[in-house]
């Protein structure tokens, strides 16, 4: 870790502040530049408090189905919670957020999926990684300037705590999407990128970080005494394939198709004809 982020960390709570560049909710541009020059975007306080606490209490209501990981894991994971409960369904549209995903996916992006994570203690995430890279190339073309790589794939985390160093925040090389490159999901322990070093994103609960698929990244470590809670959209281009699980077993809850907006259908896969349909 650079001496920079050593120094920071240390700070007193009270006087927190945060590592990495943060933007406004509704400023779309300013957030489609830094995706394209940092690979991410941060932005605070998206959630009140009383939307971060009822969204930590539907978490703590959810079931395991299909590929969950439920309680008495270390790690629960519960896959496609738009189709739980309308609570979560209200998240694929987060104004500001589901703006940004159109800016840079696509009037006729969609989700691939919504997670939501209960990170106990002895929670490790630690696996430096990409999600996904769609074009590869050497990395001087991929630095060219006149260059710019499309955003095919990106995750919105609402984070749900305040993160300090203790509880598994998300840890980012800024610009290293820009490799050309796919990180093979935990190979390297500590990646090095154009000399840069992982940094822990450290926020406060309500903020959320928007991120393209191709920066390399990783969860890390519970070694704190709480539980960790996250919630995940996963937002791309039309024409990538939607990952509802349990997949041929998928049906979507009638509910909640009765109660989704006409935004919300569509980012449920309820397209316009295209060329291929």
């Amino acid at each position: 870790m650079s001496t920079a982020f050593q120094s920071a960390l240390q700070e007193p709570l009270s006087e927190f502040s945060y590592l990495q560049n943060t933007h406004v909710l509704h400023d779309t541009e300013g957030m489609t530049r830094a995706l394209h020059e940092d690979g991410f975007a941060l932005i605070p306080g998206v959630l009140s408090p009383e939307e971060v606490t009822e969204l930590r209490g539907a978490i703590d209501r959810l079931q395991p189905f299909g590929y969950d990981a439920g309680a008495g894991n270390v790690s629960e994971h519960y896959k496609c919670v738009f189709n739980r409960e309308r609570l979560f369904l209200s998240y694929i549209d987060r104004p500001g957020v589901v703006d940004l995903a159109e800016a840079t996916m696509g009037s006729e992006c969609h989700i691939i999926g919504e997670t939501a994570w209960k990170s106990h203690p002895g929670h490790n995430g630690w696996a430096p990684h990409i999600d996904r890279v769609f074009t590869t190339m050497p990395e001087d073309m991929a630095l060219d300037p006149r260059f710019e790589l499309p955003i095919y794939l990106c995750t919105a985390h609402y984070y749900l705590d305040d993160l300090t160093l203790d509880l598994a925040p998300t840890w980012v090389i800024p610009g290293s999407h820009r490799s050309g490159k796919a990180l093979a999901w935990g190979k390297e322990s500590n990646p090095t990128w154009q000399g840069r070093e992982l940094e822990p994103v450290l926020c406060k609960a309500g903020d959320v970080l928007f991120f393209r698929s191709e920066i390399w990244h990783t969860g890390s470590k519970n070694t704190s005494d709480q539980t960790r809670y996250l919630l995940q959209v996963h937002y791309s281009h039309r024409w990538i394939a939607q990952q509802f699980s349990p997949y041929m077993q998928f049906q979507f809850n009638p509910e909640i198709l009765s109660v989704a907006n006409p935004r919300q259908r569509r980012l449920l896969g309820d397209h316009r004809p295209g060329a291929y349909d």
